[in-house]
């Protein structure tokens, strides 16, 4: 029997309480080389060559655990955007970490060495320069674009069927196509990104990763409805008016 009135409201909270977190506790403990490898950078009083030396480290790492893990942690969300609540959530987290861990492991590497570079030549602009000119905004801006396109990507991931360039490809023309989506995505992230950090930590184990993967996938999943919609009223096929190509969704019947 469904629980109505304030109890049946407690229930779904708790519920969701409960999807987010066990996500989130899965997605750490899938990427835990990473977050051991963040808190040896932070914890001690690193000059600028050890902290070159963490972030290459890190960044050697990542595609490996971090990014199959946060593909996996997208697959989850996807089910949750598109109405599918009760899904298992050990099941389509695991299944889907084995399904996409190639093409996640080979995104990563190539968002890894670019994070790299923009760090490390920011690291070495400031230090070098003694200031915050335009060319350290150029940085942060590579690098926020840089991170907005990283989950554009992991949204394609668990929603298409593409080759990894396709994915890398419509992720960056998407990031830069539809910039209103793009930054409600960023701002969102930033601020749970923010309060995990800064002002509540026990959000990082718990529910930073899954809140922005929900976020990044609920704007992902509806910029593409809104397009396949505008081509439709258009009398047009709805999957030309996307920058996608090869573009079965995952649930989609005799697809691998």
């Amino acid at each position: 029997m469904e629980m109505r009135g304030m109890m049946g409201g407690f229930y779904k909270i708790s519920e969701w309480i409960m999807r987010l977190s066990v996500t989130n506790v899965l997605w750490v403990l899938c990427s835990l080389p990473v977050w051991f490898l963040v808190l040896a950078t932070l914890l001690p009083a690193a000059d600028t060559n050890q902290l070159t030396f963490s972030i290459i480290l890190i960044s050697i790492v990542s595609p490996f655990t971090l990014f199959p893990a946060t593909s996996a942690m997208f697959s989850v969300a996807r089910k949750w955007v598109m109405g599918e609540v009760d899904a298992p959530l050990l099941k389509t987290f695991f299944r889907s970490y084995k399904q996409n861990y190639l093409q996640a492991m080979v995104g990563g590497i190539l968002y890894a060495v670019l994070f790299a570079v923009l760090i490390i030549d920011y690291q070495v602009y400031l230090k070098n320069l003694k200031g915050f000119g335009v060319l350290a905004i150029l940085f942060l801006a590579l690098m926020v674009l840089l991170f907005i396109s990283m989950f554009q990507f992991f949204s394609m991931l668990s929603h298409f069927h593409m080759k990894t360039l396709q994915l890398l490809k419509n992720a960056v023309i998407l990031t830069i196509g539809r910039p209103l989506r793009s930054l409600s995505t960023a701002i969102v992230s930033a601020f749970v990104l923010y309060i995990s950090v800064f002002q509540f930590q026990f959000l990082i184990p718990f529910f930073m990763g899954s809140i922005i993967a929900v976020v990044a996938f609920f704007n992902f999943y509806h910029t593409i409805q809104k397009m396949q919609a505008k081509a439709q009223a258009a009398g047009a096929d709805p999957d030309e008016d996307l920058p996608i190509e090869e573009s079965p969704t995952k649930d989609e019947p005799g697809k691998p």
